[in-house]
């Protein structure tokens, strides 16, 4: 077996820090430091951007209104004006600059109903959470959440059988789950006591795309 590369370490340390910085709960040292690190890794900037998009869709107030042809029609609207600029200078673009102008306009397209997609699915996350009762696979009658209770997002392409790993290897109870988003709700064997030390593991854990506590009523 080969040893991590000190670029591969990095990145597995970068991974682990991103959920502490995105819940503002990171050392300014730890955060300053993932900064550095994202400025000049591609990779590890497109999975920090996914898990911020992915909390943001997951924190969206249930009542906010998505008017997705007005947005895609602002984007759209802002490249014909770059395109009429473009047009206007002096200089002749070769065809297969202006056909990637299509190309370009696209893109844009795809991922802007991308954003849209997380962020309706981020809408039924929250209904989710709103309601007052959660229901175990062995029950069919709705239950409060426990203290300590913990929403989490493994990828979509982890197989049953690590899925269940994971669970076991941490002392894990599925209490709900998953949902709209693949997220399960699951309780530590410690309860809250418990919590914050099985977020930071689950969250070093590969294949766990996101692990957050789940908010607790007044």
């Amino acid at each position: 077996m080969n040893s991590p590369t000190p670029a591969g370490r990095d990145c597995a340390r970068a991974w682990e820090a991103m959920p502490w910085v995105l819940q503002h709960s990171a050392s300014a040292a730890q955060a300053e430091w993932l900064e550095g690190h994202l400025a000049g890794c591609a990779s590890c900037r497109n999975e920090y951007e996914q898990q911020r998009l992915l909390q943001k869709a997951m924190q969206l107030p249930s009542d906010v209104p998505v008017d997705v042809n007005a947005g895609l029609k602002h984007l759209l609207d802002r490249l014909d004006v770059h395109d009429a600029e473009a047009a206007a200078a002096p200089v002749a673009r070769p065809s297969r600059l202006r056909g990637n102008q299509w190309i370009l306009r696209g893109l844009v397209a795809a991922v802007f109903v991308q954003a849209v997609g997380i962020g309706i699915l981020g809408l039924k996350l929250r209904q989710q959470d709103a309601s007052p009762a959660y229901h175990t696979y062995s029950q069919t009658t709705g239950v409060t959440v426990p203290p300590g209770a913990m929403h989490v997002v493994p990828d979509a392409g982890m197989k049953v059988a690590d899925w269940n790993a994971v669970v076991n290897s941490l002392h894990l109870q599925v209490i709900g789950g998953p949902n709209a988003v693949g997220a399960y709700t699951v309780l530590a064997a410690g309860g809250a006591s418990a919590r914050e030390n099985v977020l930071r593991r689950l969250r070093a854990t590969h294949g766990i795309r996101m692990a957050e506590p789940v908010s607790e009523a007044p």
